[in-house]
């Protein structure tokens, strides 16, 4: 079971990782950075160990940016050292590092990142029962929590280009969520 995902990234990078780690958390997934939770007392090197450690899978982002980062390149050396599942998401044109190019990376191009996040919750829901969903509503908000679409319905979403429906628990407003994602839309 999957409930906690140690993402690496450069700091370059921050963006594509901030908006990973808002789509885990909105599918009640726990994520962890050694870039994002530094504190006074723990070296970098001592969060990442213990945040590589206490994850049940390893999330790479690695672009042109994190290609060449000695932070990304260390993580990914640790945690295929303590053999963790690791599910790299690769930058198209980009190489995998060497210690993981045996692994399926997932890929995206430029703009289209929210595509590789729909592929790994995926893979995620394959390994792990996922129920609840983290909804913020645009309107009021106010965060509730409702069962989690099925994967099937948020496929079919995909590819019909179009949005999940759902409503507000508070306000009752009509939401409509990203199903690759699961954000709500703000127009």
């Amino acid at each position: 079971m999957i409930s906690k995902i140690y993402i690496s990234h450069s700091q370059s990078d921050a963006d594509l990782a901030g908006d990973l780690s808002s789509a885990l958390y909105r599918i009640c997934i726990e994520s962890l950075t050694s870039q994002f939770r530094y504190q006074r007392g723990i070296s970098r090197t001592g969060w990442a160990s213990f945040g590589i450690r206490s994850s049940e899978c390893f999330v790479p982002i690695v672009t042109s940016n994190s290609i060449f980062s000695r932070t990304v390149n260390m993580e990914i050396g640790f945690a295929k050292a303590v053999d963790h599942l690791i599910i790299p998401i690769l930058e198209d044109g980009v190489e995998l590092p060497f210690f993981i190019e045996d692994v399926v990376p997932i890929t995206f191009s430029s703009g289209a990142f929210a595509n590789a996040v729909a592929d790994l919750i995926r893979i995620v829901r394959s390994l792990t029962r996922l129920e609840w969903l983290r909804v913020r509503c645009p309107i009021c908000g106010e965060e509730m929590t409702q069962y989690l679409t099925p994967q099937e319905n948020v496929d079919r979403a995909i590819s019909e280009n179009r949005y999940l429906e759902t409503a507000c628990s508070f306000c009752e407003a009509a939401i409509s969520l990203d199903p690759r994602t699961f954000s709500p839309i703000t127009d």
